[in-house]
């Protein structure tokens, strides 16, 4: 592409850095359920002259002129997120999804005031309310967590709910691999008074898809992310439903403040553009058969690591997502089987399981999930030989233990990635990895 031309006379540094994640995209199997790879059409959106302009306030109503055209591309946006979502109204400023979180506080909460949110270590996100997060600091942070199946334990939500009133309850998570119950939530935030948030960044192209359930008639705000099962760049979505608008008809006006003036300046054009593309690609009817194939792919996948032995938490999946729990290999293997499946091609990452006995740095587990390989085009058959894959590598490292003692864990671990290096057994997989690779090519025109 010429501009990458340009990019190799101007800069060959950064040229070079961005080519070897190309070759590492590309000859890897990207499997942490939270990536994607978007379209050409997306990535000319985000690469283009948009990323010029500066657009600070909404359409029609901006600080700055010259704004006619962008006008154009965020109403498109906006309009294409009501319509595949079914809501009334849409934010598509936000930069990211945390920043959307903090908007949603920002409109409905003020310091002190009681939320809700799964916690961390059981699948939830940093936003929901953590304590190391200024979520879990500037409000009293009520913590809800899943039972021992791993489903999410919802008589402790009412339980929780009835005590504390809280005045926001969020629902979403970020490792939690069975669908949302929406309308149980919906009833207890009823019950006590409190907004319903609906946190879908991992699971908003498998709504749109038809294969999760929709949390619009049920909760009163939704945010998300674009870049996951949506397929798009990576910014996000506020939405407000209109039981949202039905329990404060000012609510819209409230979140579009939140974001500007209130957390945000200008909107990244660039990424707006992207998102918007992004969105109408999931109008198409190819995208409801591809979110259809990421939970075919993903219950394949689950299958066949359970066939080789391996525990999931919760028994499997819903969804795009799959946690394996580790802790029959020792307390904090995480580290030890993400690091070596990287080695041998296969990128996840280590994550907490309930009730880890480790810490969230050296947790007990591995996330993966399926989206970005669903987007290459594979399907079960390759997910039976890449669940076997990643079986054999989780043996090849099962006899690591994780020291207790930090201060010998440093030089453990050095001893470790040397050793892996060395594997044969991890040598003979990224062999596979890459000829598996080989058959699904990679944006071949870059």
């Amino acid at each position: 592409m010429e501009w990458m031309k340009t990019l190799k006379e101007v800069d060959p540094e950064i040229y070079e850095a961005i080519q070897n994640e190309l070759d590492r995209q590309r000859n890897g199997l990207e499997m942490i359920p939270s990536e994607n790879f978007t379209s050409p059409a997306v990535l000319q959106a985000m690469g283009s002259i948009l990323t010029n302009k500066y657009s600070e306030g909404y359409p029609g109503k901006r600080y700055y002129g010259g704004n006619q055209f962008i006008d154009v591309i965020e109403e498109l946006a906006i309009e294409r997120a009501k319509r595949l979502f079914g809501v009334p109204h849409a934010n598509v400023q936000p930069y990211s999804g945390s920043p959307a979180n903090f908007a949603v506080y920002f409109a409905i909460c003020k310091p002190g005031d009681v939320i809700m949110g799964q916690e961390l270590t059981h699948g939830g996100h940093l936003t929901h309310g953590w304590k190391s997060s200024i979520t879990g600091q500037y409000f009293k942070a009520v913590q809800y967590h899943v039972k021992p199946d791993g489903y999410l334990d919802l008589d402790e939500v009412r339980q929780l709910a009835l005590q504390y009133k809280p005045k926001l309850i969020w629902v979403g998570s970020t490792a939690y691999t069975r669908e949302f119950p929406f309308e149980e939530f919906s009833k207890i935030a009823d019950e006590v008074g409190a907004y319903l948030a609906a946190d879908i960044a991992h699971v908003a192209g498998l709504v749109i898809a038809g294969v999760h359930k929709n949390p619009a008639p049920y909760v009163h705000v939704i945010t998300t992310t674009t870049h996951k099962t949506l397929r798009g760049p990576r910014g996000a979505i506020i939405m407000v439903t209109q039981k949202g608008l039905d329990k404060d008809p000012e609510l819209a006006d409230k979140i579009d403040r939140a974001i500007f003036p209130g957390l945000q300046g200008g909107p990244h054009d660039h990424t707006t553009a992207g998102i918007a593309v992004a969105l109408n690609e999931a109008s198409k009817p190819e995208f409801k058969e591809y979110g259809k194939q990421i939970v075919k792919n993903a219950k394949a996948l689950a299958e066949e690591l359970i066939n080789n032995g391996l525990k999931l938490v919760s028994g499997g999946t819903d969804n795009h997502m799959i946690l394996i729990d580790l802790t029959s290999f020792g307390k904090g293997h995480g580290i030890f089987v993400q690091e070596a499946l990287d080695v041998a091609g296969i990128t996840v990452n280590k994550n907490t399981i309930p009730n880890d006995p480790s810490s969230p740095f050296y947790p007990s587990g591995v996330r993966l999930g399926t989206p970005a390989l669903t987007t290459r085009g594979m399907k079960e058959g390759e997910m039976k030989i890449i669940g076997k894959l990643i079986a054999q590598v989780i043996y090849a490292v099962k006899d690591y233990r994780l020291p207790e003692d930090k201060d010998e864990r440093v030089e453990y671990l050095k001893k470790f990635r040397e050793e892996i290096k060395n594997n044969e057994m991890i040598k003979i997989v990224r062999q596979q990895v890459s000829e598996l690779c080989n058959k699904f090519l990679l944006y071949p025109n870059l």
